[in-house]
């Protein structure tokens, strides 16, 4: 997993992963936004949907201790074990939406990632055990939450979609 040397380093990968990625979606017309094939694993909505989904819970988990509510990981009901549900649960909650209303909310979310980023200082962002949702068996920082859910599937899945668009565009 890739290291950063401070959050402007960490900010500007999101935002440079996350302009690709979202670029990728630019000539999807809406009619093909559900289509499946067995070369690729998620539809374009389901691809946006997930992304929205893990963007929501790493800012809901910051939200609700900072309101002193214990956090449940990775979801209410869910275990990280059995992480299927969870995906329909996504999939479920913002598939409904058109490809353009996903976009305009993971472009908001990104917004939010980064301004709360900013907010961080450098030891809750770089130093391990600075959350109680953070604090899990892994005990990662910060960082690598964020990392994990914003960069890495920002990164993977525009391959994914590529892939796609070779095979229904």
């Amino acid at each position: 997993m890739r290291v950063y040397t401070n959050k402007e380093e960490l900010i500007t990968e999101i935002k440079q992963r996350y302009q690709k990625y979202i670029a990728e979606f630019e000539n999807i017309p809406e009619d093909l936004r559900d289509r499946r094939t067995d070369e690729v694993d998620k539809t374009p909505s389901e691809n946006l949907s997930y992304q929205l989904g893990w963007l929501s819970l790493l800012l809901g988990w910051e939200e609700k201790e900072k309101a002193g509510i214990e956090v449940q990981t990775p979801a209410e009901g869910y275990k990280w074990n059995n992480l299927g549900g969870l995906y329909q649960s996504f999939y479920d909650t913002y598939g409904e939406e058109t490809l353009d209303e996903q976009i305009q909310q993971l472009d908001k979310k990104v917004i939010d990632l980064c301004a709360w980023i900013e907010t961080l200082s450098d030891k809750e962002l770089f130093e391990p055990e600075q959350r109680k949702w953070a604090t899990k068996k892994a005990k990662w920082p910060l960082y690598k939450w964020i990392h994990i859910n914003s960069v890495a599937p920002f990164t993977n899945f525009r391959t994914k979609i590529r892939k796609w668009k070779k095979i229904f565009l």
